[in-house]
């Protein structure tokens, strides 16, 4: 338990403190009048008055006087309270030199939970005094530092679960979907027993998926954010089919066939359509009742015209296919189809 000496009232005597379970003070005993303790008394009371200002004078006085104290600690925690309402930058100063030079003081974690504290409100959009003026440089950066350090100083602890949960949303807000995938499977990694693990597990779902920027780019988040829902539907299925877990499959399932439909209209524009009847072979099996699939099967008539017998002789019966899905014979060309928008051809 932390203990500290604060000023009597009269008489030039000194009472004994100790930091609660809750962060407060509560007085235990009377200590002596001109010990180390009693230095820091006027300090602690000129800060619980509401006198940042002579509280932070007194403690740094204190840190001139005594650079050996083992109340040093105690008196940086002091003075980083009595910077912060003016200052929580200033304060930051403090509380870090407890961090690294005394982790093992019992202000420690205080000083951690004051950081957090900070850490959240630059994470929230609160910005640095420009030299003690206004309020003008950007936290960001400052924000997730606080936040890692945290972790990494305190891991496994509650304080740490918050900070890690914080910096994932930090970042989930921010839309920078690989950072924030990354940190909520730190935290379901680390943290399997949180009750905060089902929203970091569907957060870590929405990430891959915002993360997936359309069909002309890399369908590795699509496929990240499948095994996830599915996943989910194992361990927790009212969870997943409170979110809508199968609409979800179906929107990535629509998406990664339109990727093997965009590759396809890539290697036409190439003048590769061996290629291209590969992916359009891949799409139709693995996604034959999706709308991707449906455009194929429209314009693959022009490609099979351009591939050697070789090829076609290993390929699908995509007149059947056609047929099938389309209900359309293999040379029959209604008057409203037009050119497919996606590739560009005569569907």
């Amino acid at each position: 338990m932390l203990t500290l000496g604060f000023a009597a009232a009269a008489f030039g005597q000194a009472e004994r403190y100790e930091l609660d379970a809750l962060d407060r003070w509560k007085k235990v005993a009377a200590v002596e009048p001109g010990s180390e303790e009693a230095a820091l008394l006027a300090a602690r009371r000129a800060l619980v008055e509401g006198e940042p200002a002579r509280a932070q004078k007194l403690t740094t006085a204190f840190l001139e006087r005594y650079p050996l104290s083992r109340y040093r600690a105690d008196a940086l925690l002091i003075r980083g309270d009595a910077r912060r309402g003016e200052d929580e930058y200033e304060a930051l100063f403090d509380y870090e030199e407890i961090c690294r030079r005394y982790p093992g003081s019992e202000v420690f974690a205080p000083a951690l939970e004051r950081e957090f504290e900070i850490a959240e409100q630059y994470s929230k959009g609160l910005r640095r005094r420009f030299f003690g003026t206004f309020r003008l440089v950007d936290t960001a950066e400052d924000a997730q530092e606080l936040l890692i350090r945290i972790q990494e100083r305190l891991p496994g602890s509650e304080l740490g679960e918050r900070a890690c949960m914080a910096l994932s949303d930090f970042y989930f807000a921010r839309r920078e979907m690989l950072m924030a995938g990354e940190s909520y499977r730190i935290f379901i990694e680390n943290y399997p027993r949180s009750a905060r693990v089902n929203k970091a597990r569907l957060r870590l779902i929405f990430s891959f998926l915002a993360g997936f920027r359309g069909p002309e780019y890399d369908a590795s988040p699509l496929l990240e954010a499948r095994a996830k829902l599915r996943s989910l539907q194992a361990l927790q299925p009212g969870l997943a089919q409170q979110i809508g877990a199968e609409s979800i499959l179906v929107r990535i399932e629509e998406s990664e066939a339109a990727k093997f439909l965009s590759t396809a209209a890539w290697y036409l524009e190439v003048n590769d359509p061996i290629s291209a009847e590969l992916f359009i072979r891949r799409l139709l099996q693995r996604h034959p009742r999706s709308i991707a699939a449906l455009e194929a099967l429209r314009i693959i008539p022009t490609i099979l015209d351009r591939l050697p017998k070789s090829i076609l002789d290993d390929a699908p019966d995509y007149r059947a296919l056609r047929r099938q899905l389309l209900g359309i014979e293999w040379n029959a060309m209604p008057a409203d189809v037009g050119t497919d928008p996606v590739l560009g051809a005569p569907r």
